[in-house]
């Protein structure tokens, strides 16, 4: 905390000096997108904590910008911004820590400042600057009073705290504008993704179509199956399009689903690529009734069955279901590679395979998680004993 009083007669600055890295500071404050933002109440209940803490008529959250200084929130100023050159607080980003100063009128920085010696002129300052991470100063969190004054040392403490805490608002609200937008994108790249790749998927379909015509006894069934494969991915492209359109102001429609429907369509797709390799894939029939999507639930369980087949080399693959409370439990248990299970939470990362020898992005099991989320299921993954995977997925009953 810094307190300065020095001689009143001597020439004021017409302005702060700027902080170092005015340029990067500058970047940083528009990388919150806050400026010129309407009133949020917890930035509103900061000033008003502020206020009452400090005893002062007026608080603010007050951000330099490069000619002016806007206040996020502001009590009892009435008004949401002032000219740099009358900014208090661009003095206070000088400082690495709250600056107080009793009397505005005997401190060379503020003696001549309009709103010192202008109508209702403000005779006590006190502000605690607003840093990011990096150090950069942003602004204040400050309060003024018409008569001059001090604060006592738990009065700067709070106000210390609630600079922190404006900090902590800042960094959520971002977050949170960058989470948006990266859905809106995700959701903008699944409408083009639908759109776009369903025209070569039918063309191919109707390729294999041909082919199959002209095709000996023994090739038709794995074309046919193969055509198959391609129309529900085509199908299901162009659902997941439509769910892309309506994803940034609604939620997946969730409906009661046969679960041995979508099963008997996975497994379709992946029964004779698991016959190529000779691997025994069972399925367990069950009558149990979900509440789901049935696109999305196909893709969830479909990257499921897919993985244990493409990274199983010998043995079985097993899916089966089981009833427990409010929940069907759907198990795929594989005799294959295993996944190294030392780091769980990661697993379920983005870009990172289950094998690194594959020619993937490695999305498959991020895609899984994150659908599991928007479905309201669980996720879960263990080592089987003697080597294999198990995956078990928790829907709730219908």
């Amino acid at each position: 905390m810094s307190t300065v009083l020095s001689d009143p007669a001597a020439e004021p600055l017409p302005c702060a000096a700027k902080p170092p890295s005015e340029a990067l500071r500058l970047q940083a404050l528009r990388s919150y997108g806050i400026l010129d933002t309407p009133r949020e109440a917890a930035f509103e209940d900061i000033t008003r904590l502020a206020s009452i803490i400090c005893q002062t008529p007026i608080a603010l959250i007050s951000l330099v910008d490069a000619e002016r200084q806007w206040f996020k929130s502001e009590r009892g100023m009435g008004e949401r911004e002032t000219p740099l050159f009358k900014s208090m607080c661009a003095h206070a980003l000088l400082d690495s820590d709250v600056l107080v100063v009793p009397d505005t009128r005997e401190d060379v920085r503020f003696a001549r400042n309009p709103l010192v010696t202008g109508e209702a002129p403000l005779h006590f300052y006190a502000g605690a600057v607003l840093k990011t991470s990096e150090g950069l100063p942003l602004g204040t969190v400050c309060v003024l009073d018409r008569q001059p004054r001090q604060l006592s040392a738990e009065q700067v403490d709070a106000l210390r705290a609630l600079a922190r805490q404006t900090m902590a608002q800042l960094e959520l609200r971002r977050a949170l504008q960058v989470a948006e937008e990266s859905d809106r994108y995700r959701s903008r790249l699944m409408a083009i993704a639908g759109h776009d790749l369903k025209t070569p998927l039918r063309t191919a379909a109707y390729a294999i179509d041909k082919m199959r015509r002209h095709a000996n006894v023994d090739s038709v069934p794995t074309l046919v199956t193969a055509r198959d494969a391609i129309n529900l991915v085509a199908r299901n492209l162009d659902e997941l399009a439509t769910l892309a359109a309506a994803s940034e102001t609604a939620t997946p429609d969730l409906q009661p689903l046969a679960l041995e429907d979508v099963l008997h369509s996975v497994l379709g797709v992946w029964r004779q690529p698991a016959i190529d390799k000779c691997l025994a894939l069972r399925h367990v029939p069950t009558s149990l009734r979900v509440r789901s999507h049935p696109t999305l639930l196909t893709t969830l369980l479909g990257n499921l069955i897919g993985n244990a087949v493409k990274y199983t080399e010998r043995g079985r693959v097993l899916v089966g279901v089981r009833r427990r409370p409010g929940h069907a439990v759907v198990e795929i248990i594989d005799s294959g590679i295993g996944l190294n299970l030392d780091h769980p939470e990661q697993v379920f990362q983005a870009f990172r395979q289950a094998d690194p020898r594959s020619d993937g992005l490695g999305i498959g099991l991020w895609i899984v998680h994150r659908t599991a989320e928007t479905l309201g299921c669980e996720v879960d993954v263990r080592p089987r004993p003697g080597g294999g995977t198990c995956f078990s997925v928790r829907i709730p009953l219908a």
